[in-house]
């Protein structure tokens, strides 16, 4: 396989193994712990790496979160806790995640190995979060194989997600385009803060097509690393921690 086919047929199982542990009711009391919302949480654990920046800026990166949405949860989580530690926060507990769920995969240290490379030879030009996130200071409890593999699944689902923006909007297309012409249609605009009425996304559906592939070449230079084998390694390691987080439910 290709470094761009690596990177098509690996993105489902990254996005949704990356972003996980934000789901689990451990991770959302950790928000209560902190005093701020789950919004703020999310907002602010994500783009709290880049420090305490404006509103704006943190809208501009996210990309496809609203611009509304992304300012009531980050002056939320601004007024009661620096963005930093929040993004900290975020971190410990995708880690604690990771050893909890991540641990009992068969070949899981294998899997963070190879994510662990993947990560390290990603280009991050025009890609600040990812650039910030794989700058941030790892906890302690990066010390097993289940916390290091859930740390490159995030990591490298930021990639993804970096480089997404970059095509969409080389392709022409608006972020709330992007999210329309997405799997989730107008629900996932509305879960973005996108509020209604919605342009039609149908005559978008070729744009998106062209800003996927062209997502898949900008993080081809992550997969290429690990070389043909590797890259199919690491294809049958994410299927498989899929198919067990999915028996355990």
């Amino acid at each position: 396989m290709t470094p761009e086919q690596v990177a098509a047929a690996s993105k489902p199982a990254v996005l949704e193994l990356g972003d996980a542990f934000t789901r689990c009711p451990t991770t959302l009391r950790r928000a209560r712990l902190l005093g701020i919302s789950g919004w703020a949480f999310y907002v602010a654990g994500r783009a709290g790496a880049l420090g305490d920046v404006r509103a704006e800026t943190v809208a501009a990166v996210l990309g496809f979160l609203a611009p509304d949405a992304v300012a009531d949860g980050w002056d939320a989580a601004l007024r009661v806790v620096p963005p930093v530690e929040v993004a900290a926060a975020t971190l410990d507990e995708c880690c604690r995640w990771g050893d909890d769920r991540l641990g009992p995969v068969p070949d899981v240290g294998r899997l963070a190995v190879l994510l662990g490379h993947a990560v390290e030879a990603a280009d991050a030009t025009g890609m600040p979060l990812f650039a910030a996130w794989r700058a941030m200071p790892l906890p302690g409890r990066t010390r097993t194989p289940g916390a290091r593999a859930a740390v490159g699944l995030r990591l490298l689902r930021e990639h993804f997600a970096g480089a997404h923006l970059l095509a969409v909007r080389a392709s022409g297309m608006t972020p709330l385009e992007a999210v329309l012409t997405g799997p989730e249609g107008e629900a996932g605009a509305l879960a973005c803060g996108w509020p209604p009425p919605y342009p039609p996304a149908a005559p978008l559906v070729r744009r998106r097509l062209w800003a996927e592939a062209v997502t898949d070449r900008l993080t081809a230079s992550a997969f290429a690393a690990l070389g043909p084998a590797g890259g199919a390694e690491l294809l049958d390691l994410l299927t498989a921690a899929r198919a067990h987080l999915n028996r355990a439910g």
